[in-house]
């Protein structure tokens, strides 16, 4: 009953997420991305880091720079690159990859046995993002798929760094230090490559305080417990619940077609996730671990 409880809260993180899309193109100014992914990340920081009233020490500052730039600068930076340079099925698709790199990861770093049956339900679930979003005439970029093969293994590294360096403090504070330190890694960014955004207008300011304490600050809070209790290769997979929830808010809110293919893409996606977690919670033989995997 508890790990049913940790994956449901888990997956909230990711169902979130896929209103990014309609929230950013429906309530924010365009042409802003590494801005937008700065004031998503650093205002939400800084109110949490009021909120718990602890820095990090030691270690802990370079750890919380590292993870800062893979969970959400470096990631945010590769996601809208590869948005730009692909179309958003190709993209998404690619990125889709996330839990094979996460598994393939896991196994060095954590000492986590590699089940074929969640390689295989992990390949699943990327036919299901294609059939959701990929569409025939999607023509391929190789700048945009380094950049979305990057995003992807930026953020499946900070998923496993993130499990092994779990310290002795609440996945709030984790997310303070986290979400600060990306944001202000997104600072320099933004001012140089960006022109100032305009003044904002009332739509702005709702998807800039929606993306900051709910897609930003609440969702990083729950993937972090999450992944203080459970595997990263058992979380990765509940990544597939963004593209889903995006299509379906599409589809609810803005009129967009549903097409059998795109059905039949989140049915395969979500059993994709089912087989992923019955294969994470299924015994494995014993494995040894590296001597300082939990270090």
């Amino acid at each position: 009953m508890a790990r049913s409880t940790d994956l449901l809260l888990t997956a909230i993180a990711p169902a979130i997420w896929g209103s990014t899309y309609i929230v950013t193109t429906e309530l924010l100014p365009q042409g802003y991305p590494m801005t937008v992914a700065l004031l998503r990340a650093l205002p939400a920081g800084l109110l949490l880091l009021l909120l718990v009233r602890r820095l990090p020490w030691g270690c802990w500052w370079g750890r919380s720079l590292v993870l800062g730039a893979l969970n959400f600068s470096f990631f945010w930076a590769m996601l809208f690159v590869s948005a730009y340079r692909l179309p958003g099925g190709v993209a998404a698709t690619v990125g889709a990859v996330q839990p094979l790199i996460v598994i393939a990861l896991s196994r060095p770093l954590l000492g986590t046995p590699i089940r074929p049956l969640a390689v295989a339900a992990a390949m699943a679930g990327i036919g299901g993002v294609a059939l959701l979003v990929l569409k025939p005439s999607a023509a391929l970029d190789g700048i945009g798929v380094l950049a979305a093969l990057a995003g992807a293994g930026s953020m499946a590294a900070g998923t496993v760094l993130s499990r092994r360096w779990r310290p002795p403090v609440s996945p709030l504070t984790f997310t303070a230090w986290q979400l600060t330190a990306g944001g202000v890694l997104l600072v320099p960014v933004a001012l140089l490559l960006e022109p100032a955004l305009p003044v904002p207008t009332a739509a702005n300011l709702m998807g800039f305080v929606y993306l900051g304490l709910i897609g930003a600050a609440l969702t990083y809070i729950l993937w972090f417990r999450g992944l203080s209790r459970l595997e990263p290769s058992a979380v990765a997979p509940l990544g597939f619940l963004s593209p889903v929830t995006a299509v379906v808010l599409g589809w609810a809110l803005l009129g967009q077609s549903l097409t059998g293919y795109q059905i039949a893409g989140i049915v395969l996606a979500l059993g994709s996730v089912w087989v992923g977690q019955r294969a994470q919670a299924a015994p494995a033989p014993p494995v040894e671990a590296t001597a300082d995997a939990r270090s």
